[in-house]
Order: structure tokens, then sequence, then C-alpha cells
């Protein structure tokens, strides 16, 4: 059992998340994290219901995952309605039991001295997890920082339940030997409002210390694998295919584009959908049809790294799509900070986002520049998109201006020094990077 009072030299965190795999947000962002942990001399491990990472360091329990069965189970029992029955509060007691034991078996087989939870005390989405790692924190005063991505006020579906009392418990939970961080302004005000706690921002980053890669053999047949043409038009709408990504006024715009004379406008979308059901995707394909756009969702060749599929068809990642893409386009209603912003920003590669209200607060007072659209599209934004399209030397303006403003106030160094000042609260790393005993 991990003891309280460590007599050596903190070394080993451990990562906790629902999902260490593929291209979702907070993926992405825990890989930047560790990126810095590794410089700072510290080794990472984690436990996840789901995940590709290195075997050798993850520990994987399938309950953890919000998709598991018994846990898709309680969700669709405790959420929508104010009372549940015995039987729901046994399951999710069972399953606390299971996961509970195995926190402590992860902790201990790879000597965990801090944990870093990864969303997983912010949103609802799988319950017996959260009173889990909330109930070991409590129990062994492991110091840990709960890493909050988006909470459950922020989404309707989790408004009304029949599990207040487990909410007010774990998402997130108030405990002595936790350190809170959230990735915008917004979420520290709501933060400290409806629960009294206080946190750090640290905003999402990306590497802006290297040039972004370029087309290359493997990558340059990518738009003959998704049937764009070279004198095509491709718009990227990085995202996932979920309500809130606003994926009609992508539509829209390239409707829009074509109704002006660019008739090989072409729209893809690089993520899966899977997250929050197939409602959404079908109506997307409705309205691109209604619309008259080409739509490319092909997510069985687009995944967070190359390979190749069961059949022998190439995969490209992310990063082999922007390098093909003319413009981003980014009109989301709601997003807890913007990886897509970022990677856009990082490809330079012009883009338009619709003015949500983290963009608002902690992006556009920075001075990046985009076609910004304010709730809809309008014959403004078009005009926009198609001057940035038809003039080089503004577009490229532009974009190497993003670069400079996100390498200033979005870079690795940001993170290591934000990272640095949590840590500083256990007095783990001292101003200069050193170790300390705990």
């Amino acid at each position: 059992m991990y003891t309280k009072g460590l007599d050596r030299p903190v070394k080993n965190f451990g990562f906790i998340s629902t999902r260490f795999q593929g291209t979702d947000g907070v993926s992405l962002e825990t890989e930047k994290w560790i990126h810095v942990m590794d410089k700072l001399g510290f080794t990472s491990f984690f436990f996840a219901g789901l995940s590709d990472w290195d075997p050798q360091r993850t520990m994987v329990v399938p309950e953890a995952f919000w998709e598991h069965p018994r846990i898709a189970a309680i969700q669709n029992e405790v959420y929508g309605q104010t009372s549940r029955n015995e039987e729901i509060t046994g399951e999710i007691h069972n399953l606390r039991k299971l996961l509970k034991a195995k926190l402590y078996e992860f902790i201990n087989t790879f000597s965990i001295d801090v944990l870093i939870v990864e969303n997983a005390l912010a949103i609802p989405m799988n319950i017996p997890l959260g009173l889990a790692i909330t109930e070991v924190i409590a129990e062994t005063g492991i110091p840990s920082i709960g890493h909050h991505h988006d909470f459950y006020w922020e989404r309707t579906r989790f408004l009304v339940n029949s599990v207040p009392e487990y909410i007010s418990m774990a998402f997130p939970p108030k405990m002595h030997t936790m350190v809170h961080v959230v990735i915008n302004t917004e979420n520290r005000k709501a933060l400290s409002y409806r629960r009294g706690l206080s946190s750090i921002v640290i905003p999402n980053v990306f590497d802006f210390s290297r040039q972004p890669p370029g087309i290359d053999e493997y990558s340059a047949d990518f738009r003959q694998a998704i049937g764009v043409n070279p004198d095509d038009i491709l718009l990227l709408q990085p995202t996932r295919v979920i309500a809130r990504k606003g994926i009609e006024h992508a539509l829209e715009l390239a409707n829009r584009m074509k109704r002006r004379g660019i008739k090989n406008v072409k729209l893809l979308i690089s993520h899966q959908s899977r997250d929050e059901g197939q409602e959404y995707y079908h109506r997307i394909v409705d309205y691109a049809e209604l619309m008259g756009v080409d739509l490319i969702i092909k997510p069985e060749i687009i995944g967070a790294t190359r390979g190749t599929t069961p059949d022998g068809q190439k995969i490209y990642s992310l990063w082999d799509i922007y390098p093909h893409a003319d413009f981003v386009t980014y009109p989301s209603t709601y997003e807890g900070f913007g990886n897509a912003f970022l990677e856009a920003v990082f490809f330079k590669k012009p883009i338009m986002v619709n003015r949500y209200s983290i963009y608002q607060q902690d992006i556009e007072p920075l001075g990046f520049h985009a076609v910004m659209m304010d709730t809809y599209i309008t014959d403004k934004e078009v005009s926009e998109v198609l001057h940035y399209l038809e003039n080089a030397e503004e577009r490229k303006q532009m974009v190497e201006k993003n670069f400079t403003l996100a390498r200033k106030f979005f870079s690795y160094d940001i993170l290591e020094q934000k990272i640095r000042t949590a840590l500083l609260q256990f007095g783990i790393v001292d101003i200069n990077g050193g170790c300390e005993d705990q």
C-alpha cells in the first residue's frame, strides 16, 4: 500500500484516464505533458480503460472505459431522470470497489509517487472510476493533479441526473492533496463559483519550436486516396463529428463558395464520430446532400499514426492531412480550449473560427488573425475566405503572424513553466527544475 511521507526522491507519475488512444483532445494533450515530464527527469505510467500506449508502462482495466457495457448501462439509467433503483446503486459500488483495487495495484506495481488524473474527475462519464480515484486519494494522501478539460455543467445531458451525491463527491473532489488544473479562464471562474476550488490555468499547447512537416513520399497520394483532385479546394474540418463542432456551418461555407463559382470545393472531416452516438453523423451526411456539398469522412484510413488497414490500405496520420488542406474550418459552438486551432496555426493554414466563448476570452485578445464568424455564416465570411485563398501574400502574412504568436503564448516552454508551478505546491520541483524529496 502507498504510504504517506515518501523517503525517496519523487520519480514516477501515474496518469489516469478513461482512454489513452487515438487523436482525441485529452490523449493528445496528455502526450504533451508526458513530453515535459520526461524532460524534467520523471517517468510516466498509465492507467486507462482503453489504450494503445506502451504496454510495459500501462495498466488497462476495461471497466475504466466509458463504453464498457457495465459503465454504459449505468449512464443510460442515471441521466435524464432524478431517481435510481437499488440495483444501479449496487452496481456503481461493485464497480467502484473493482476499480479501486486496480488503482491500488497500479500505484504499487509502478511505485507511483504522484497521480495526474486526466478529465476522469471532471466529466462524469464513468461514475465508478471517479469515486474510486477520489477514495484512493483520500485514503493514501498521494499528491495528485486533477487536469480538467471540461466539466459536467457544460454538457446539458449531465444536468438532470439521479446521482447528485456522487457528482458532488468526485467531479471534481475537494482534496487537500490535489492541485486542480483547468485549460481556460472561464473554467477557473466556474470551478471557484460552483465548487469553491482554486485552480491553475494551463492552456493547451503545441511544439512551436519546430517547423511543420510538409508533404513527403508517403503522404503525397493522400488527395488521390480520398478522391480529391490536385486543383480541388479542400476544406479541412479537423474535428470529430459531434454537434458542438458546428459542422453545418462548414457545409454552408462550402455551399456558398460553390454559389460564388468555386465548383470544385470539398469538405473533409478528419475524426470519427463514435463518442456521442450516430444521430448527428447521419444529420451531417443528409445536410451535405441537401446543400450539394462533396463531404468526405474516411476514418478507416485516418489514424493517430501511419499504418495499414487489415485489407492492406494505407493509413494516414492527422499530420499527413494538414499539408493538403487549403483552408481549415473550425466553427465550433463550444470548445474547452481549441487543439484544432493550434494545429492549424502550427501547419500555417488559414482558418475560419466561430467566436466560441473561450476563443473570445483566451485566444482572440492575443492578436491572432482568422476569418471569424459569429454564430452563423454571412457573405462577409465567405468573401474573406475566398480572399485569402486567392491572395497568397496576404495568406502568408496571416499564417506567419499566427505562428509567431502561438510560439510565444502556447509553446512547450509555457507548458513546462506551468507544470513546474503546479508541482511546486507539493515541493517536488524547485525553480531550477531539480528534484526534491517528498
